[in-house]
């Protein structure tokens, strides 16, 4: 392949990204940060301290988590800045 097709196909690969587009990726890349964190913390906690009644109050918070992800996952959408 000679040097300038493989720069054309590089090229045509590379996605630019807005300002705006760029900080709605930043948020939420920060969103689903702090959502693993909660989530590695009540693992550990269920790791330690399960019990059958505790059990309802875990699933009661990991259904939580899947509503801030979904959340989080439609950030930029309603300006048409996601991906």
């Amino acid at each position: 392949m000679s040097p300038s097709a493989l720069l054309r196909e590089a090229m045509a690969r590379t996605r630019t990204w807005t300002a705006t587009a760029r900080a709605v990726e930043r948020e939420r890349t920060g969103q689903i940060a702090r959502i693993g964190n909660n989530l590695n913390q009540l693992a550990r906690w269920a790791n330690t301290h399960a019990s059958a009644v505790e059990a309802v109050e875990v699933i009661a918070c990991l259904v939580s988590f899947e509503r801030s992800l979904i959340r989080v996952a439609r950030i930029g959408e309603e300006t048409g800045d996601a991906r």
